[in-house]
């Protein structure tokens, strides 16, 4: 039990928590106040309340977004004074040109209300944002080339994500969530503008910011991006692409989205200068029907990747089963036979339970070889076998390629070959899987399949920057609560 109440904490142990360490802004924070020991604070304040304000329904609690980092860097203080030693910088010259590289993350919990049941009848839903600082690089006076002195080698781990903010709102809530985060976003883009002056190893030294806001699923990404919801005809976050043209061009697509893009679509959305029919401005603004006041980087989530993808393929598996590509419109009973079937022979050779909803951990086991294997004794053709059989393959090795923290050390091989995977992969699916791919796709295969490789070369990773972490966290969360995880209490 590593977690204790607030007040029974030890000195040593406070100097961990957000407000314990002075520091100062150059220039000074826009609209932020320059007191360094604020600790938790609730969450809508920095909001100026105003006469017709209606007070927002909610709790909520958070640290000051600079207190944060503040707390973050001196816990990384001795990797950083170690890193500069590696690289062999001079302590006492290098005081300036510190770039910190942070990862934000945000994600629904679903309901988190308590075991025993005594409360609400309401489902209480909470909404966790969190940090992790993924690199501090620095900038010599002579050299052109920044060295990167701390790398977090574990950006996925529940302990390398910082808590920012916790509140009780459904993330479906578009008007409370944007009240609680609204002073998150204000006091992120003050920072951009300024330096950080903290003392590192004995001596003030200047940080600047970079955010990077990568720890989101798609439904939070639409969210606060201002587009139209998952199940859109504007199938991806990243490009413009219909989910009628995806499914005909499933690997040729480039990113094209922006958060600056979708803020100049929302005002052509909101005006409408050229006055044209509703269909007409929707297909101009491709999607964008709100305003987007978070900005997020146009990037895939490598575990709801995985999650979304392995949903298709239980899907695949039942049509399989099925024989659908042979007769078309099966009844509901028939589906449900052959979905009994397989969470049956699942179960037999796996050990898989069958779950309400798909989770990480069944995705991980569903997209083996085993797990095909085991489908195939129950799909009647040896040709439609040897079909799923290769799907399954060539899913294997292209998912590495996003599930890596570094692709270009972990699976090089997989790494180059993952153009020629993928095209292959959406050969089979509009060949052989015609029956299910005709005019449709899902959201997350269309990224899978056309935009991983653009990424990576922009970031050099993409499971670096998942929402993994955050998510671990949400289980610690649950864990202080007394609470269950999301299982239905009856089945």
């Amino acid at each position: 039990q590593i977690f204790q109440p607030l007040h029974t904490l030890r000195s040593a142990e406070k100097e961990l928590l957000p407000g314990f360490h002075p520091f100062e802004w150059q220039p000074a924070l826009k609209n932020v106040s320059s007191s360094c020991d604020v600790g938790i604070i609730d969450g809508l304040s920095g909001w100026t309340g105003s006469v017709d304000d209606s007070l927002v329904e909610t709790i909520a609690r958070r640290f000051r977004y600079d207190v944060a980092l503040v707390a973050a860097l001196k816990d990384l203080e001795e990797d950083i004074m170690e890193g500069m030693k590696e690289r062999g910088l001079a302590d006492s010259t290098c005081t300036e040109g510190f770039t910190v590289v942070v990862k934000e993350s945000c994600d629904g919990m679903g309901d988190v209300s308590e075991k025993h049941g005594g409360g609400p009848a309401l489902p209480e839903k909470a909404v966790r944002f969190s940090i992790t600082v993924m690199s501090v690089s620095v900038r010599t006076e002579d050299g052109e080339e920044a060295l990167t002195i701390f790398q977090e080698t574990k950006p996925n781990s529940e302990l390398s994500c910082k808590p920012l903010c916790l509140m009780f709102v459904d993330e479906s809530d578009h008007e409370t969530l944007t009240a609680v985060l609204g002073p998150v976003v204000a006091e992120r883009n003050a920072m951009r503008e300024s330096r950080l002056i903290l003392s590192i190893g004995g001596l003030p030294r200047s940080f600047r910011f970079v955010f990077r806001g990568t720890g989101y699923d798609e439904k939070m990404v639409r969210e606060m991006e201002g587009l139209e919801a998952s199940g859109s005809t504007y199938i991806c976050t990243l490009c413009d692409s219909t989910r009628a043209e995806a499914s005909t061009n499933m690997v040729l697509h480039s990113i094209t989205r922006s958060h600056d893009e979708n803020l100049e679509r929302y005002e052509i959305w909101r005006t409408n200068p050229f006055s044209e029919p509703v269909e007409e401005l929707r297909d101009r603004v491709k999607g964008v029907s709100a305003k987007p006041f978070m900005e997020t980087q146009p990037t895939l989530d490598a575990l709801h990747c995985d999650i979304g993808n392995a949903t298709e393929f239980y899907k695949i598996f039942q049509d399989e089963i099925g024989e659908v590509h042979r007769y078309s419109n099966p009844s509901r009973d028939e589906r449900r036979r052959w979905r009994s079937m397989l969470d049956k022979q699942l179960r037999k050779k796996l050990k898989l339970k069958p779950i309400m909803r798909m989770n990480g951990n069944f995705a991980r086991r569903l997209m083996t070889r085993e797990a095909v294997e085991a489908v195939c004794e129950l799909v009647p053709s040896e040709e439609r076998r040897q079909a799923l059989t290769e799907l399954m393959e060539l899913y294997l090795q292209m998912k590495p390629v996003w599930r890596a923290t570094c692709p270009a050390k972990d699976c090089p091989d997989q790494l180059c070959r993952y153009s020629f995977n993928s095209q292959r992969f959406a050969d089979l699916l509009s060949t052989t899987f015609k029956y299910r791919y005709d005019g449709k796709i899902t959201n997350y295969l269309h990224k899978t399949l056309a935009h991983v490789p653009e990424i990576i070369e922009r970031d050099g990773s993409i499971g670096a920057w998942a929402s993994e972490g955050n998510e671990s966290g949400n289980k610690l969360f649950r864990r202080f609560r007394k609470m269950n995880a999301r299982q239905s209490k009856v089945f």
